[in-house]
């Protein structure tokens, strides 16, 4: 089959940066661009961390654009250093690197790249829905010219990460969510609540790192601060919630999901930011969301360890 052609909408972020390398790596994507956003980090660290793991990739060409840096309505932002690291990749002083963003801005390629090859690029978001909610204002026909939209965020059958009912990438921008899942566009939610469930044990952990290449170096050091961070919360290993996109893009098969109706709470005290999914078998409100309800987790986390530790050479450091 010809590689997936997809745009990356990202704010790496230590599990961003997991789900990025194996884009990468696994040999089966065309990745035209990667577009950053405000999120886990700030929006110019976010580009930062892109570009270091599209150089520690190999892949100098793919360009990287500056997006949001805040919401689109609210000026409250929730950065994540706790369980990113101040440097969102676990505090582990990686080199800088030797590129810099392209110049444009990320929602104006987004809505050009897809106008110009209508039906043919998917958009794999790993953040907040803010430049994908602009690219829909600045040029209407963009949701109508993307092939879909698969993104990591809200919850169906679970609580949220940072209040009850509401997860971190929805709860930065629900206003932004809530363009983007009522635009039209095939869109499929991978929630929090299956991706928590994708889980990499200390034991598989030491196990990448065993095979002594670059690639296994980078993400046994960056993933200690994050699995220090769940560890904290009584938890032993680590989710890699943006991993779960890659997988869903390519294999499909091992997800259940169901086709619903989600809408997204942006006034409620208590449910700000809560994707409303409606189960009810006789709602009249149509179905505009593919959902994730479940994913074969040992399935998606052994082809991401077999990818991650053939790549690159041993480290001779």
């Amino acid at each position: 089959m010809p590689p997936r052609r997809v745009i990356i909408d990202t704010d790496p972020g230590i599990d961003d940066a997991q789900a990025i390398l194996f884009a990468f790596l696994c040999g089966q994507f065309q990745i035209d661009a990667v577009t950053c956003v405000f999120g886990n980090v700030p929006v110019d660290l976010a580009a930062l961390n892109a570009l270091r793991l599209i150089e520690l990739a190999d892949r100098p060409e793919v360009p990287v654009y500056l997006g949001a840096p805040e919401p689109l309505l609210r000026r409250r932002l929730r950065f994540a250093p706790m369980v990113h690291g101040e440097d969102g990749l676990g505090n582990v002083d990686w080199p800088r690197p030797a590129g810099r963003p392209a110049p444009g801005y990320a929602p104006v390629e987004l809505a050009r790249r897809a106008l110009e090859a209508p039906g043919q690029i998917a958009v794999l978001t790993l953040g907040p829905l803010t430049n994908i909610a602009l690219a829909m204002r600045l040029d209407p026909r963009f949701a109508g010219a993307v092939k879909e939209i698969i993104a990591m965020g809200g919850t169906a059958l679970g609580p949220g990460n940072v209040s009850a009912v509401a997860s971190a990438n929805i709860m930065n921008d629900p206003e932004a969510a809530k363009v983007v899942y009522g635009a039209g566009v095939p869109l499929t939610m991978v929630g929090l609540d299956v991706t928590k469930r994708v889980r990499i044990t200390p034991e598989r952990r030491d196990r990448m790192k065993a095979a002594g290449t670059r690639i296994a170096e980078f993400v046994y050091r960056i993933t200690g601060f994050y699995a220090g961070a769940y560890l904290k919360e009584g938890i032993a290993g680590f989710p890699v919630h943006d991993l779960v996109v890659m997988a869903y893009a390519l294999r499909p098969d091992l997800f259940e999901v169901k086709r619903l109706p989600v809408d997204v709470e942006t006034e409620g005290a208590l449910t700000d930011g809560m994707t409303v999914v409606d189960f009810r078998p006789f709602t009249d409100r149509p179905a505009n969301v593919t959902v994730c309800l479940n994913a074969d987790a040992d399935g998606i986390l052994d082809w991401y360890e077999r990818v991650i530790t053939s790549a690159g050479e041993r480290d001779s450091r």
